[in-house]
């Protein structure tokens, strides 16, 4: 599988990133959630501190995916792991 080089943008900041060729419409599309969900909070709420936007975000995004649980308990491993890499993700941006 071949590697591509993106610069994505998140909160006003340029990320550089290494992924697998065929993830680049998911990485943009979470990009996407990510700065319209900033966006959103920005226009709703009175917070502007950036790290507790990306913090509500994220908090946002894993209860997104927490209505992904298989009624008999089991979760949905694919998209949990896809919400902890994006959390892995805007972790290393707040903590930049």
């Amino acid at each position: 599988m071949s590697k591509l080089s993106v610069k994505v943008i998140i909160a006003g900041r340029t990320y550089p990133l290494t992924i697998n060729e065929s993830e680049e419409e998911k990485v943009h599309a979470a990009v996407r959630l990510i700065n319209s969900s900033i966006k959103q909070l920005q226009e709703n709420y009175a917070v502007k501190d950036m790290q507790d936007l990306l913090a509500m975000t994220a908090l946002q995004l894993a209860t997104k995916d927490a209505s992904n649980v298989v009624p008999n308990g089991a979760e949905n491993n694919e998209g949990l792991e896809e919400v902890k890499e994006e959390l892995m993700r805007l972790l290393q941006v707040v903590r930049s």
